[in-house]
């Protein structure tokens, strides 16, 4: 055979099997099928009107919805096509196999207004600039040597809140040496905030303080905001009907954004005086300048050094305010209308601690019952009920259906966390599950049957500084104080849904008597 006869034959079979595996992919792509879609859609905004039954609830709907569809359906919100996750099996294969497909973060309004045009690693889309930023909040601000430098910031402020509660109760305590104490979140907000904002910027306010009311009113304001879905983010042709929002957001902003220049230019003028500064009281706000002073970093040049300090400070503010103080809501709440369990809680704390001392962080390692307690009550009432949403980058195929680029991502935790089919008796408070059957799992989003915190790529970076935060003040308030409810019945536990937390729909008030000598309050 002839060279040129050769060089045609080999030219033909490689096209016929370029067209032959054509075919079969394309075939096979065709073949998959997309998942189950809810029924009930209306025009124009599709199952929106379905997210507002079950009282308001969201992860109730989703719930009742995934018996009828199964563990992965989808539902069209607006404009929008998302996925709706009910399942462990189902979030395993999105936030592994899928993980990267399903990195990125879809864009609302208020996040492009408040989040500084996306500058928040929270929310910005996946990319360098993400993975820069959040190298940055897990190796440095948010590290577990970070968080033991800090220690004392949360002792501290756990004692403030300690020593008000007595005097709370020195004050009003009858006859029967117990005072009602109303409005419990509230003193869990104080507590929270000023945590964060003395690791942030070294500031801390006190209740009354003109100033301190005025930036936590105008943080509660931004973090409320943030989590806040308007016509436009999912029909956007109708975003002209969000100006009344858009008026009342750019407001926050700018009130928001004074208070984050005035920290930026106090720790400036702080390094510019070239006096030391012990590493233990740097601030969040003089590790990002000193860290974007000395790296020249490509992927971060996308915004300027000052967007960048705001934005990071704003995801970290955003991320704790308001899920520490529900989570500690909840636990209390749980505790409460349990005494079975705050008694065994109690008696571990008397066996670890005794009554001498206050509790300190290095015991936390030995209070493994007010572990359980912790964990058994984010499994009942996770603060992100639906984990912030994700959206895909490209197209990917999930338990077999195939799911398009753009697609968001809801994955109904609340629902995860109590099948029955993992959880024996999922509607009851039973920490002790976490010390037997189900003692391996922890908190750090490595089981898709409980991962209050999330998991895959944007996993939350403040896992650490929010469960630590969680197990000293538990540890010392029951330590200092006996809990009851105020009426002798059990405290109301309905939810409210306002945005993206699931917190308690009714103020807690509790019944408190002190277990100490008085002088430990101080």
């Amino acid at each position: 055979m002839s060279f040129p006869a050769i060089f045609t034959a080999i030219i033909v079979g490689v096209l016929s099997l370029i067209l032959f595996l054509h075919f079969v992919l394309t075939k096979k792509s065709g073949d998959v099928k997309p998942p189950p879609r809810a029924a009930g859609a209306w025009p124009i905004i599709g199952h929106l009107h379905l997210l507002g039954g079950e009282g308001g609830l969201p992860h109730r709907v989703l719930a009742t919805l995934g018996k009828k569809y199964g563990p992965i359906f989808t539902l069209n919100l607006g404009a929008h096509e998302a996925l709706v996750v009910n399942s462990a099996e189902m979030a395993r294969e999105c936030y592994t196999t899928n993980d990267k497909s399903f990195a990125d973060r879809p864009r609302s309004l208020a996040v492009e207004m408040l989040g500084y045009n996306f500058a928040s690693f929270g929310f910005v889309p996946y990319g360098p600039y993400w993975r820069g930023l959040r190298k940055i909040a897990v190796l440095d601000l948010l590290s577990p040597s970070r968080l033991r430098m800090l220690s004392h910031v949360r002792t501290s402020e756990v004692k403030f809140l300690m020593s008000d509660l007595y005097k709370v109760w020195a004050q009003g305590k009858g006859s029967s040496g117990k005072v009602v104490v109303e409005e419990m979140e509230k003193r869990f907000e104080t507590l929270v905030f000023n945590v964060v904002l003395r690791m942030i910027a070294g500031r801390r306010y006190t209740t009354g303080d003109k100033e301190g009311d005025h930036v936590k009113n105008t943080i509660k304001d931004y973090v409320h905001e943030l989590g806040t879905v308007v016509v436009g983010d999912v029909i956007p042709w109708l975003r002209w009907l969000d100006f009344s929002f858009q008026k009342k957001v750019k407001k926050t902003a700018e009130e928001y954004d004074v208070i984050m220049e005035d920290w930026i230019k106090e720790q400036r003028e702080k390094m510019s005086s070239g006096k030391p500064v012990d590493p233990k009281d740097e601030v969040f706000v003089a590790s990002l300048l000193t860290r974007l002073n000395s790296e020249q970093d490509k992927d971060l040049s996308v915004f300027d050094k000052g967007t960048i300090v705001k934005a990071t400070c704003s995801t970290i503010i955003g991320g704790a305010a308001d899920t520490t103080t529900v989570a500690l809501t909840w636990t209390l709440a749980l505790l409460v209308n349990h005494p079975e369990v705050l008694k065994k809680a109690h008696e571990e704390i008397e066996t670890h601690v005794g009554r001498e001392r206050v509790v300190e962080e290095s015991d936390l390692k030995n209070l493994i019952y007010l572990n359980a307690v912790i964990k058994e009550s984010l499994r009942l009432y996770p603060p992100g009920a639906i984990i912030a949403p994700h959206q895909t980058v490209e197209d990917c195929i999930v338990a077999g259906y195939k799911v398009k680029k753009g697609t968001r991502l809801m994955v109904n935790l609340w629902n995860i966390q109590r099948d029955p089919e993992f959880w024996p008796q999922p509607e009851e408070y039973k920490p002790d599950r976490f010390l037997t059957t189900q003692k391996d799992i922890d908190v750090w989003g490595q089981s898709y049957e409980f991962f209050p915190f999330s998991s895959g790529r944007r996993t939350c970076p403040g896992i650490g500084l929010a469960v630590q935060s969680m197990q000293l003040t538990l540890a010392t308030l029951l330590q200092g104080f006996d809990f009851e409810t105020p009426t002798g019945e059990p405290t109301d536990m309905s939810e409210h849904y306002p945005g993206m937390i699931t917190s308690k729909a009714t103020p807690l008030s509790v019944l408190i008597s002190p277990r100490l000598a008085p002088n430990l309050y101080n």
